[in-house]
């Protein structure tokens, strides 16, 4: 099993301690671009895909754990278009 494979698995078991890192390392794999909002959009983070909707989210802070109900929503957007 590959590093992305695992990373993937890890992810759909929608774990309470993955990072802001893991979730753009997994994003970045299924095709997504992150991209910066600029300087006024405080903690807010967008992943662009040619194919399939932005994903959007608040970076998390101070940890860098994600949000559960993030981790749910990306979940759900993921597997709607298909890319787990």
């Amino acid at each position: 099993m590959s590093t992305a494979e695992k990373l993937i698995a890890r992810f759909k078991k929608l774990p309470s301690d993955f990072t802001f890192e893991e979730m753009v390392r997994l994003l970045k794999h299924l095709g997504y671009e992150l991209e910066n909002k600029g300087r006024t959009s405080g903690s807010r983070v967008e992943f662009h895909h040619e194919e399939y909707e932005s994903i959007m989210f608040h970076k998390p802070h101070p940890s860098n754990i994600i949000k559960g109900y993030v981790m749910k929503q990306v979940y759900k957007q993921l597997i709607d278009n298909g890319l787990i």
